[in-house]
């Protein structure tokens, strides 16, 4: 019976490995400036501020970074823009509605993600908010 048990554990344990081989890093924490994580090459993070003022920060941050857009999705919820660098890199930022002054955006660049140029971005974004 013992046997079985830890056959079963250990299954289990294998089986959830790829799931917790994703690195998530807490970038930042103050209170009143939201939370930031780098998960799977992605920056997610808490915006305080309500959707529709996230989303025009988001726009104003592309335009203003000299990033060439190349579409964007829309509706009352969730927006999503994809934007290309100089050096042809796809940028896709997410902002989604969380509340009725709290939003939630996600900044991708390239296919595994470039941290320091999604915190740029995310920098930009918060300074226009």
């Amino acid at each position: 019976m013992k046997i079985v048990w830890k056959s079963w554990v250990i299954l289990a344990v294998v089986a959830l490995l790829p799931l917790l081989s994703g690195c998530v890093v807490v970038l930042a924490g103050a209170a009143g400036a939201g939370t930031v994580a780098w998960v799977q090459g992605r920056l997610d993070a808490a915006l305080d501020a309500n959707y529709d003022k996230a989303e025009k920060a988001v726009n104003l941050a592309v335009t203003q970074m000299q990033f060439a857009k190349v579409s964007e999705k829309k509706d009352v919820l969730n927006a999503i823009l994809i934007a290309r660098t100089a050096e042809d890199k796809k940028i896709e930022i997410k902002v989604s509605r969380v509340g009725d002054v709290t939003s939630r955006v996600q900044i991708r660049v390239g296919y595994f993600g470039d941290e320091a140029q999604s915190l740029a971005i995310l920098d930009k974004i918060k300074t226009n908010l």
